[in-house]
């Protein structure tokens, strides 16, 4: 599933302190942070707002893991690891305040724990590792702007009927990208698998 490539960042593969590494690690460090905010009354507006902050910065570690050569296999594994542990946190959170509907956590959350616990399989057993497809990163995307989006106008706060109507079509959009995205992967998973039944 995954080749070296024969780059300068080749030799940086084994690497974990880098800078876009640090980055992933700052953005876990920030997730009991938003969740104890989200959760306490009088600050989850602050809360969502960092949570929005987490979830846009996404494309940064990666970003520059590309330009400037520091791409890791750590890193690539803590990118995702990163992402899914954020989105799993401020869902659960969000959900707990009575700000995003539990069905709808459901829905993003089951769908991420099969992929997790599949792809942590694949990686143990086969020693391969699942790489993030476009479907699943333009899904991930959707609904980084869908959640936020629902409890912010859930909140009642500014704009927030523009908010609900943005959060309920990116979620509408994105749900389907996901589960597109989970069948995407589970073909990986035979990739990986049938060569070795």
């Amino acid at each position: 599933m995954n080749e070296t490539r024969g780059d300068p960042a080749a030799g940086s593969g084994r690497r974990i302190l880098t800078v876009p590494n640090a980055i992933s690690m700052l953005r876990i460090a920030l997730i009991p942070v938003f969740f104890v905010l989200i959760t306490n009354e009088s600050s989850t507006a602050t809360g969502l707002i960092l949570f929005g902050f987490v979830m846009a910065t996404d494309w940064v570690d990666g970003t520059i893991a590309r330009r400037t050569g520091q791409v890791s296999e750590f890193g690539k594994v803590l990118d995702p690891v990163a992402d899914r542990l954020a989105i799993a946190a401020g869902i659960i959170a969000l959900v707990i305040r009575g700000v995003f509907p539990l069905w709808a956590a459901v829905l993003i959350l089951a769908r991420d724990l099969v992929v997790f616990l599949t792809g942590s399989y694949v990686l143990s057993r086969y020693r391969a590792r699942l790489d993030v497809r476009w479907i699943g990163k333009v899904a991930t995307f959707s609904l980084m702007v869908a959640v936020p989006a629902i409890s912010w106008g859930a909140l009642d706060l500014q704009l927030s009927a523009a908010g609900t109507v943005v959060g309920w079509i990116s979620f509408a959009v994105g749900i389907v990208e996901y589960y597109i995205a989970a069948f995407v992967y589970a073909q990986d998973v035979r990739a990986v698998v049938r060569p070795s039944s």
